[in-house]
């Protein structure tokens, strides 16, 4: 079964009450590093299925309203638990579009069959390199009965608006996991400029056979946000890079 197109709450269509629990959230766009358009946020899921092949198109527009091109992106997370999100990154190479005046999101998605989420992600250590790159370290544990392969860890940064960031996936650095065992895994963040000001970030893990747990314990989240702060107070005032909004955003918000 194949969802309907669920419009961005920038957008002012009217969404069928059926279809309303799938939501675009906290979504927002800058420059990365190597001059290509993001536009991050997540999708979240109300309904009580799991979503699957769930991919989200921008369409973007210029200072004027015109419609420039549209751009799609998937969701990190393979299948979208029932209360859970998918983060998103749509990415556009293409120069000049920091110009741009704004943006409409839509997601389309498929309904899957229920996993048992049983892949969590038990310990976390942030770091950054001397040139400002942040990593994640951490261990993942398969609760499963049988094997979990091709697992994957996914992290979704946000800033202090609670909007989305950045996002970043990795592999497990081992290609299964036996049932009751762990894994090790390393995440680069490559957008260190989105990082700079981080307020918090949620990690979730799955693999071709399970789903991710809700995400990763709040209490431990929290140590990690502290233990980011000291490194934020000495970063007061970064270089940023980003879209300068037009006159025209109201009416095609960034």
């Amino acid at each position: 079964m194949v969802g309907l197109f669920v419009l961005a709450t920038a957008t002012t269509a009217t969404i069928p009450q059926a279809w309303a629990d799938v939501t675009i959230q906290n979504d927002r766009a800058y420059i990365g590093h190597d001059g290509s358009l993001h536009i991050v946020g997540e999708v979240s899921n109300n309904l009580e299925a799991p979503l699957g092949r769930v991919s989200v198109e921008a369409t973007i527009y210029d200072v004027h309203g015109k419609e420039l091109l549209t751009a799609e992106g998937w969701s990190l997370v393979n299948t979208i638990m029932p209360g859970m999100k998918g983060p998103f990154d749509i990415v556009v190479y293409k120069p000049g579009m920091g110009d741009m005046g704004g943006y409409t999101l839509a997601a389309k998605y498929s309904i899957h069959a229920p996993k048992s989420q049983v892949i969590d992600v038990t310990s976390a250590e942030l770091k950054r390199s001397s040139q400002g790159d942040l990593f994640i370290t951490g261990t993942v544990v398969n609760r499963g009965e049988i094997t979990a392969n091709m697992i994957s860890v996914v992290a979704t940064i946000y800033d202090r608006d609670g909007k989305v960031a950045t996002v970043a996936r990795t592999q497990s650095e081992l290609d299964h996991l036996r049932a009751e065992h762990q894994g090790v895994f390393v995440l680069s963040v490559p957008e260190k400029d989105q990082t700079s000001e981080i307020a918090h970030y949620t990690l979730v893990a799955e693999s071709e056979e399970y789903a991710a747990v809700p995400e990763f314990p709040l209490s431990t989240s929290l140590i990690l946000a502290i233990s980011l702060a000291a490194y934020i107070m000495l970063n007061r005032h970064p270089a940023m890079s980003g879209i300068t909004k037009t006159p025209d955003a109201e009416r095609y918000p960034l």
